[in-house]
């Protein structure tokens, strides 16, 4: 059969059940031990169903992958036995003595009923399978031999060879670990009938946006390399290997090496980490009972202690059948409770550990229907278990003045009582105030978090109205409420003398005080020649919205991500569409806004007399605050771009720029350097870094795969991101965008009965996944806010060391 024949019947040829029975004599073989002794050998077949001589390919990896064997350490060595002849796979007493199996074949129905039913046998023994390139053209008809390969190729995958990027995002496999992260290489590229993502593991991608895929393109997620347990064995395949010359590469060789030293049980592996239904999520807590919030307040954030507790805020929001006040002529006006909820492992149960009266039920006003305040942010001390601290971030409703729109923002320390599992609002300090307007809504920011110095992070939001400029940069000097301007973030984010739009750094003293911790953006002493000042504790200015951040203590680099303004386009008068954001942030730095957003993507300046008309772009390396609602410095630092950038058209956008720097703006010559990312309704929501704890025993734990990767989400799983990344170290501090990304959503279910709208999610001490999900409101509570746990299952590496096998020359 011609190999043309062979890839038009993986969609048209008969069932694998109409294929004849296997005799039952033929598989047979052991079960109780796995093939091959320690004297390790490898079978290479290379069987095709079309006629011809021995392709230069089949000669050249028989070549490679015999150097292989005889190379490298004593203990890691094996020897090959290649081979055209598909009876060895009847004949169980001989296969047997093979530690592994290597397809390189052309494909097509190279094995009949019977030997077909020994190579099932011999996987059932525990024998090992690599498979190369058109490995997954073989056996077309038969559903074990796609499961065994894990994908199908489709008819229509470009014939040429290609120069591509290889996304290694496995940096732990034998076959993947000493790669590039970026492998720039040529091969032949196959497009998958079905991408086997979460069925198997996937240990490296092709990025489609560096060659032609064609018309049957599997997008952004486009595995290459893969492995998993299959039918009681290993089994490892790579698309790659589809040219001569790649038998040449060192790279693709180690790629080789690392495979046949799993499968023959050389070495361990894990092939499970990214195959979702070695995960379980499970829904922590139950609906409230009705009138009552004894489960789960309008969810905010989570933070675990060190014995496992949950403890997670409500932001002020009560359920739908309480009255909102809405009258600013009312003292209740926007009165919420700020509720702290904690979950104990160990019982399953529920408590209300406290409530702060808060300013963040809706509220009212001339241009106020809703309230971002409240209770926005919680951490334990890192001495907790000593102390008992927990900080609090909140508006409390006593300091609202009616009369002005004006409230009073603070972090308080209070002290959690063990022995009756509650927080003792009495023992409240309060570290920092500052004011806020409440006047319009919104952007109050909320998330804090430690390094490993000690000093707490607070992310606060830029306190400015979405609205009066069209979508686009938030810089409107004209609305204000009695003096205080509303819809200009440069009075508040663009602002060096001002605490919202920032993530502020200090370090909590005992006394409930706090110092300034040296590297921050400001001394507090600087002035210019408008006489501006600034404010020490500011890490971090730029940025709009920032709900979650996270401090990786075992670099103390810091993640945060915030959401953008409303445009749903690009203007070339204005600027930018909506952009929401994720950073990586390695040391002070401003963030861009309202100057610039994205990878430094300027805004168009507004200013009295006229805020309709346009003025001069904004400089991003040298930019000014030249707005009448300003009282800091008017020359900014520089601004650092971001790593991560999203509008409703797609992930990553860039415009071509001018002499000047000045993107185009114009949609149709976008290109989107993010195409994992889709938009639309958005809203970015950070999240952690996972750090695999090696001495710890957790069953629950995930594996270490995940080790280093920063997993960044939005509140909205359509199609948002819910995904983990990895960075170049190199290039993450000055806005490099991600080196590779994965979806979790397979992991961290999704839809109307999963976890729809993330909210906060985090890892605990036993290494499984806390993820809070808002609901399916706004500003209240409902039946689906709820707290979950997500915990792996798939058990260790593989083989087990008993069954590790040692090479032999």
């Amino acid at each position: 059969m011609t190999a043309g024949a062979v890839a038009a019947g993986l969609l048209s040829g008969p069932a694998a059940s109409a294929r004849p029975a296997p005799d039952p004599s033929l598989t047979t073989m052991s079960i109780t031990s796995p093939p091959g002794g320690s004297n390790v050998r490898v079978l290479l077949f290379h069987g095709s169903a079309a006629p011809g001589g021995e392709s230069p390919l089949v000669n050249a990896g028989i070549q490679t992958i015999e150097q292989i064997g005889l190379s490298g350490p004593v203990d890691r060595r094996f020897r090959v036995e290649a081979t055209d002849d598909a009876s060895v796979f009847t004949d169980d007493r001989k296969l047997s003595r093979y530690n592994a199996v290597v397809f390189l074949t052309g494909g097509g129905d190279v094995l009949d009923p019977d030997q077909e039913a020994g190579l099932e046998a011999y996987m059932e023994a525990g024998g090992g399978f690599v498979g190369i390139h058109d490995a997954a053209r073989a056996e077309p008809y038969s559903d074990w031999f796609t499961g065994l390969v894990g994908a199908r190729p489709a008819t229509s995958s470009p014939a040429e060879v290609q120069r591509a990027t290889v996304e290694v995002g496995d940096r732990l496999h034998p076959a993947t670990k000493d790669l590039p992260v970026q492998w720039k290489r040529p091969d032949k590229w196959l497009n998958w009938v079905k991408n086997p993502s979460g069925e198997v593991h996937t240990v490296a991608r092709v990025r489609e946006s560096t060659y032609r895929p064609g018309a049957s393109a599997n997008g952004w997620d486009h595995p290459v390399s893969w492995c998993r347990d299959y039918d009681g064995g290993r089994s490892f395949y790579t698309g790659m290997g589809g040219t001569v010359s790649s038998y040449d590469e060192t790279d693709f060789r180690e790629h080789l090496r690392g495979a046949l030293l799993w499968t023959t049980r050389l070495v361990q592996a894990d092939c499970k980490a990214t195959i979702s239904g070695n995960y379980k999520a499970e829904r922590l807590t139950q609906p409230n009972q009705p009138g009552r919030s004894d489960q789960i307040g309008e969810p905010h954030g989570l933070v675990t202690a060190p014995d496992g507790r949950v403890f997670y805020i409500g932001r002020g929001g009560a359920d739908a059948s309480q009255p909102v006040v809405t009258d600013w002529n009312d003292p209740d006006i926007g009165k919420g409770r700020g509720q702290i909820h904690v979950y104990d492992p160990r019982t399953k149960k529920v408590t209300l550990a406290g409530e702060l009266t808060v300013f963040g039920n809706k509220g009212g006003g001339e241009e106020l229907v809703k309230v971002e305040e409240g209770l926005l942010g919680i951490e334990l001390d890192p001495r907790f278990e000593e102390n008992g601290w927990v900080y609090l971030h909140y508006t409390p409703h006593s300091r609202i003045n009616r009369d002005t729109h004006m409230a009073e923002r603070r972090v308080s320390r209070f002290t959690f009582d063990e022995a009756t599992g509650k927080l003792d609002l009495d023992s409240e300090k309060v570290l920092l105030h500052w004011p806020v307007q409440i006047h319009s809504c919104c952007h109050a920011g909320g998330g804090m978090a430690w390094d490993s110095r000690g000093n707490l992070y607070i992310a606060t939001g830029d306190n400015n109205s979405s609205g009066f400029s069209g979508g686009y940069s938030g810089n409107n000097p004209q609305p204000n409420f009695k003096g205080v301007s509303f819809a200009d973030a440069r009075r508040t984010a663009g602002n060096t003398n001002n605490l919202n739009g920032k993530i502020l750094r200090i370090h909590p003293e005992p006394d409930g005080t706090y110092t300034i911790p040296e590297g921050n953006l400001f001394t507090g002493k600087e002035t210019d020649e408008g006489g501006g000042k600034t404010r020490g504790e500011i890490y971090v200015m730029g940025v709009r919205n920032p709900a979650r951040i996270f401090v990786d203590k075992s670099t103390d680099i810091l993640y945060a991500g915030w959401v953008g303004p409303d445009a749903s386009s690009p203007s070339p008068t204005w600027g930018p569409a909506k952009y929401d954001q994720f950073a990586v942030i390695t040391k002070a730095s401003n963030r861009g806004w309202p100057y610039c957003m994205g990878n430094k993507q300027p805004y168009r300046d507004r200013n009295l007399p006229d805020p309709s008309q346009p003025l001069g772009w904004y400089d991003c390396d040298r930019p000014k605050n030249e707005s009448p609602n300003n009282d800091g410095l008017v020359n900014l630092p520089p601004v650092t771009g971001n790593n991560i950038w999203y509008a409703p058209d797609g992930g990553g956008p860039d415009f071509p720029r001018d002499a000047d720097g000045v993107p185009s703006y114009r949609q149709v010559e976008a290109t989107y350097r993010l195409p994992w990312l889709k938009g639309g309704g958005q809203a970015a929501m950070n999240g952690p870094v996972y750090r695999y704890d090696a001495a710890g025993d957790s069953a629950a734990r995930w594996p270490e795969y995940w080790d280093g990767k920063w997993f960044v989400g939005d509140f909205y799983d359509a199609d948002q991101p819910r995904n983990a990344v990895l960075m170049d170290p190199k290039t993450q501090g000055d806005g490099g965008v991600p080196v590779h990304s994965e979806s979790l959503k397979k992991i961290v279910p999704v839809g109307n009965d999963g976890i729809r709208n993330l909210m906060d999610w985090k890892f605990g001490p036993d290494g499984a996944l806390y993820v809070l999900d808002y609901g399916r409101g706004f500003f209240t509570s409902d039946s689906k806010s709820a707290l979950w746990r997500v915990t792996y299952t798939g058990g260790g590496p593989t083989p087990s060391a008993d069954l590790l096998a040692r090479g032999t020359r």
